[in-house]
């Protein structure tokens, strides 16, 4: 029988994607820490595939584990290999409390719409109702407020939303999301056990529970979600970890250092600038949400601040999920950084500035293609998919990878596999990349960017643990056992336990 604190992993233990994890309150309570998607390899029999038309059919996807216990979820971030089986959630009967920070409550029913759409079922009377449920079920709280979850404790699955209290409200048992850094309403989430101290200490025979627990006034247990990088555009930093007796930490770069972030946007200008001396347009692959309005925070303060030919260039946005993302990143400006705000104050929108051109439909994504691909106007297009799999960033690869005067910048991760890869490791020696069945020859000038990295690297991950004021253990998740071999002894290295 499960004890107090004890975690179950249902993905992103061994692995990177399909992040869940499930903490046990009681002995029949418990909470699941994000529901995502396995993606890849990793999908490969993890039950994350099917159709959504008929929940009662064989081909129906299925979550993978009991729900019985299950009281509540709690959602650190909206990326889909944190919520995408979400509806299968749904598929299979929770109805309990989603809690998650304000901004993500804003933006999840935007990925699982995309997700539903893309991956399930076209059906919109479908989506429409799924949504709604969703909607239903969103109990958005503010970062660093603590919020009662004592009432779950007990409940049958599907009870109601804990209510919120005040950050020093007592509570048997609370929760809060503090700031992340990775994406607009990242968090990471710590439960707190004020009164646990000889109940718990009586009750969890594992090795969840540090020997040295019971001097706390409560037990902590926190869960990481992604650790975004520091001076991330736009985003505050993450919030120093206060304390952990069990901390559930992400080790996707655990095993690497990133480049240099402080002289990024020198970099870029200076590759968009060599490109742009090529005659051509400059196409830029990223992903909707984070990645996007970076860059277009970063190419805004570029042409605000240089001139040349900076102030004339057309930069054309083109994705109908990047466009509806940025616009509630703009409705969510009180989330920003102090830069991002002053900015903001001073006359100046880092994401919708007046060179910037959206493209609003299919029919304007064809003509502005046709037009590139016989005129070789000097731009700069950012599209999806950031690797090339899909998306209308392909089309503007078709077009333009045969010509010498096009440049292609990437500056995110390039999976094995993915047309992303194939260009970057054959566009430089004139090779080909398939898309869509059709070998496309590659001519135009292939540019990797680093410094982009959604996630914390090493350091960083480093940091967040032993600038707390106390940690009790450290468990490594979320990453690949490399990753996760390299961090152990890092962390071992300044004597911080893990198993």
């Amino acid at each position: 029988m499960p004890s107090i604190g004890e975690v179950i992993h249902h993905g992103a233990f061994n692995g990177v994607t399909g992040s869940c994890h499930e903490l046990f309150l009681s002995a029949n309570d418990s909470v699941l820490i994000d529901c995502g998607l396995f993606q890849g390899e990793e999908a490969a029999g993890s039950g994350s595939s099917g159709s959504f038309e008929s929940s009662g059919s064989a081909g129906a996807p299925e979550i993978g584990f009991s729900l019985a216990n299950v009281r509540a979820l709690i959602v650190t971030h909206c990326h889909i290999d944190h919520v995408g089986r979400i509806p299968y959630l749904l598929i299979a009967g929770f109805r309990g409390p989603i809690y998650c920070t304000r901004a993500t409550a804003m933006l999840l029913p935007l990925v699982i719409e995309d997700a539903l759409r893309l991956g399930l079922t076209r059906d919109k009377a479908l989506i429409a109702s799924v949504l709604e449920l969703l909607q239903s079920l969103l109990v958005p709280v503010e970062y660093d407020a603590w919020t009662d979850l004592t009432k779950l404790i007990g409940a049958d699955s599907g009870a109601g939303a804990a209510g919120a209290v005040g950050k020093n409200g007592p509570a048997s048992l609370r929760l809060r999301l503090r700031q992340a850094g990775h994406i607009l309403g990242s968090a990471y989430a710590e439960f707190d056990w004020p009164e646990r101290s000889k109940a718990l200490a009586a009750t969890n025979t594992t090795d969840n529970t540090p020997a040295d627990a019971a001097k706390a006034d409560s037990y902590r247990i926190v869960f990481s979600g992604d650790i975004g990088c520091r001076n991330t555009p736009l985003l505050p930093d993450p919030t120093p970890l206060e304390r952990a007796d069990v901390l559930y930490l992400e080790s996707t770069y655990g095993d690497r250092l990133h480049e240099s972030r402080a002289d990024r946007e020198e970099r870029l200008r200076g590759v968009i600038e060599h490109c742009v001396a090529d005659g051509g347009a400059v196409l830029i692959p990223a992903f909707s949400i984070g990645r996007t309005q970076e860059l277009l925070y970063e190419i805004e303060d570029i042409i605000a601040t240089h001139g040349s030919f900076w102030p004339k260039i057309t930069v054309i946005l083109d994705s109908p999920m990047a466009t509806a993302f940025t616009k509630l990143y703009q409705q969510l400006n009180d989330h920003w950084d102090a830069e991002a705000l002053a900015r903001n104050l001073a006359g100046r929108n880092p994401l919708d500035f007046s060179r910037l051109h959206v493209v609003e439909s299919h029919a304007d994504h064809e003509h502005i293609v046709n037009f590139l691909r016989t005129s070789g106007e000097p731009c700069i297009v950012i599209a999806a998919s950031g690797m090339c799999a899909g998306g209308r960033m392909v089309n503007y690869l078709q077009a333009l990878l045969p010509d010498p005067r096009t440049d292609v910048v990437f500056v995110g991760y390039q999976a094995e596999g993915t047309p992303g890869r194939d260009i970057q490791r054959y566009g430089p020696e004139g090779g080909y990349v398939e898309l869509e069945g059709e070998r496309i020859t590659i001519r135009a000038g292939v540019h990797t960017l680093g410094g982009y990295s959604a996630h914390a690297d090493q350091a960083e991950l480093l940091d967040f643990v032993l600038q707390a004021s106390h940690i009790g253990r450290v468990r490594l998740i979320h990453g690949a056992p490399s990753a996760q071999r390299a961090l152990t002894h890092a962390l071992r290295q300044h004597h911080i336990t893990t198993p």
